[in-house]
């Protein structure tokens, strides 16, 4: 398989630190990638750097070998690379199917109609329908949104990223935060996402790690340790390593203990 998203030899300096050193990433299609590390691994800064919220020091980044490197965040979505953040950033007032239809409508053009009635548009209303029942939103979808459980607000977050129509989408955290009698259907959620998006997830949960996870990338000090499969990284004593003394254990599969911050 070819990548759809690779990232070239990253550094990223601020002043004499330096936040991320020499990382190299593909990203392939239809991927299922987790990205892990203690806090402070440069995780965040990464996927900064990938978004275009940063411009890296050197380095470059291809998406489906376009070089996107100096372009800002909004071309970047334009262009199918789509993420979610760790803090909610939703309309508090708008509900969930208004949220969704103004999305969408933008996404095809309809920007400058976001007055009119939600529903007005057949193709907008059908399309914020499936959004809502594939993330299980439906029963509050005329709630407003600051109404919500935390987890559907999580829902809904996903759910805006992925009416954007990515190609690429970087989950940042998406179960931070959400309380454990949520969780259960954020992740399988999150399980059922389309097969044709490729997905990098950026993670402290280990429980959603290994179960969502076909490759991973390991982060520590900005430099990336390893990458592999998740029973090559259960099993890597580097890993291990790493992750004591960051945080609870987290019985990894085969047994293996890792630590989480």
């Amino acid at each position: 398989m070819s990548a759809v998203l690779s990232a070239k030899g990253l550094v990223m300096r601020f002043g004499g630190i330096v936040a991320t050193n020499d990382v190299s990433l593909d990203l392939e299609h239809g991927a299922r990638h987790a990205l892990i590390g203690p806090n402070g691994a440069g995780k965040t800064t990464l996927i900064n750097i990938l978004t275009g919220v940063l411009r890296p020091s050197e380095g470059r980044i291809l998406l489906e070998g376009e070089d996107v490197t100096a372009l800002a965040p909004h071309q970047r979505v334009q262009r199918g690379m789509v993420r979610t953040f760790q803090i909610n950033q939703l309309f508090d007032s708008m509900t969930p199917l208004q949220t969704l239809a103004l999305v969408v409508g933008q996404r095809r053009g309809l920007g400058g109609r976001w007055w009119q009635p939600v529903g007005s548009d057949a193709g907008v209303a059908a399309r914020a329908g499936e959004l809502l029942e594939q993330f299980r939103l439906a029963e509050v979808a005329t709630q407003p949104t600051r109404h919500l459980a935390y987890g559907k607000r999580r829902l809904l977050e996903i759910a805006i990223a992925l009416a954007c129509e990515p190609r690429v989408l970087l989950l940042d955290e998406p179960v931070a935060g959400v309380p454990a009698g949520e969780r259960e259907e954020l992740l399988q959620t999150v399980a059922a996402l389309p097969a044709d998006v490729s997905v990098l997830l950026i993670e402290h949960d280990m429980d959603l790690v290994f179960s969502f996870a076909r490759r991973m990338t390991v982060l520590v000090n900005g430099t990336l340790l390893t990458e592999g499969s998740p029973e090559q990284i259960a099993a890597d004593p580097r890993v291990k390593e790493v992750y004591l003394g960051h945080g609870s254990a987290h019985a990894a599969p085969h047994g293996t203990e890792l630590q989480h911050g």
